[in-house]
């Protein structure tokens, strides 16, 4: 009698030689094959991208509330509505379009893994934007920094700066920063522009090496030096103003008190440009008299300032006014040129292209640069800081002022 399972083809008649071969396929493929180099991966990558996505919205968040606060400052409150806050104003639009057309954007294609996913009409408008909102907001440094030069060195500029000059200067800076961001656009694009973007699926600006040149060059380098130029300029007037102005200084005794104090201060140069002079006080035959002004309670003693003292004050004025300049200028470096070096490099040298992570970092080092100008440009003026502490507070601050 043949054997059944000579031409059986049941399954179930191997049974047992197939079993015992799935057994042990599958504890060959445990064996080579950790669960836990499969989940590990994916958990820590999951955690990441929350933690990316998290922080970055927080940073766009902060740029938005800064400049925002700016904008509403100078728009509502009437001693910040003068001209010379018209450039500030700008600039803070010019940042809460970083914040809210470029950033978020951005933001997307870093948890995206740096590929794009979202079309080639939508990365070039989201590269012109970019490219359009941060060189306005660094063309409006610029324009700030010529607007203080003016005002520095020509003493009547205060008086004659006009609506038509300042528009003049935004005008500017618009039309230059659309220039140079919509090129692309109109065909100042890199042959691979498509291939990248489809094959690698990176969105890049163009990178055309003359193009990188021409913008790089226009948008940062050519900036950067007339900005350093520029300041350099005003804080040599500056100190030159202050070593030629006379100081004087007075000693201050409170008349009616238990205790009687006695501190000494410079007086302004302002008493002395509107005619006030501290030696013209009424001074009695023992050298105390009481000021013309009638305010009783104060004994002035006006004395001419000792030299040494002079030259203290001086000196703080000048630090004071160093420490402002090299805020602003060092600010500005640190947050923009790594990423404009990085940029030409790209375009010139093929084999100088950054490791992802690097070019996320340094391009997001640009964007600070959006978020710190609301506290730059702000943070030396008390007119700005009290409307911020009535924004925040409402009408208990300014109960507490009055």
């Amino acid at each position: 009698m043949t054997s059944l399972n000579q031409y059986s083809t049941s399954p179930f008649i191997n049974a047992p030689y197939s079993m015992e071969s799935s057994r042990q396929f599958i504890d060959e493929q445990h064996s080579s094959v950790n669960v836990s180099d499969i989940l590990l991966p994916a958990i820590s990558g999951g955690v990441g991208t929350i933690f990316t996505a998290v922080s970055l919205g927080i940073f766009i968040l902060l740029t938005v509330i800064g400049n925002v606060f700016v904008i509403y400052a100078i728009a509502t409150e009437k001693n910040l509505k003068g001209l010379a806050n018209w450039l500030i104003l700008s600039l803070a639009v010019a940042d809460l379009m970083v914040a809210t057309l470029v950033m978020p954007l951005s933001a997307y294609n870093e948890v995206n893994q740096q590929v794009w996913s979202l079309g080639p009409e939508l990365c070039m408008l989201w590269t012109s934007l970019d490219v359009l909102c941060c060189t306005s907001s660094i063309l409006h440094l610029l324009a700030i920094a010529i607007d203080r030069y003016w005002a520095v060195t020509n003493i009547e500029y205060a008086r004659s700066r006009s609506p038509r000059k300042i528009y003049l200067l935004i005008a500017g800076v618009w039309t230059g920063a659309s220039i140079i961001s919509f090129a692309p656009v109109f065909g100042w694009k890199d042959p691979d522009f498509y291939r990248r973007l489809e094959i690698e699926g990176r969105c890049l600006v163009s990178q055309n090496v003359i193009y990188q040149v021409f913008a790089t060059c226009t948008s940062f380098y050519i900036p950067l030096i007339f900005i350093l130029l520029l300041y350099w300029n005003i804080f040599k007037q500056a100190r030159k103003r202050i070593r030629s102005r006379p100081g004087a200084s007075a000693v201050l005794i409170e008349k009616n008190s238990s205790a009687p104090g006695c501190s000494t201060s410079p007086q302004s140069t302002d008493d002395q440009a509107e005619g006030r002079d501290p030696a013209q006080e009424q001074i009695s035959e023992n050298g105390v008299g009481t000021s013309q002004a009638g305010l009783g309670r104060l004994i002035v003693l006006a004395k001419r300032e000792k030299k040494h003292v002079k030259e203290s004050t001086e000196a703080k004025r000048e630090r004071k006014a160093a420490k402002t300049l090299m805020i602003i200028t060092g600010v500005f470096i640190v947050c923009w040129l790594p990423f404009f070096v990085m940029a030409l490099l790209m375009a010139i040298c093929s084999s100088c292209e950054p490791d992802g992570i690097v070019f996320s970092i340094l391009l997001w080092l640009g964007y600070t640069n959006s978020l710190v100008n609301p506290i730059i440009y702000t943070v030396f003026s008390p007119d700005f800081r009290n409307a911020f502490k009535r924004m925040l507070c409402g009408a208990q601050y300014t109960t507490q002022r009055h």
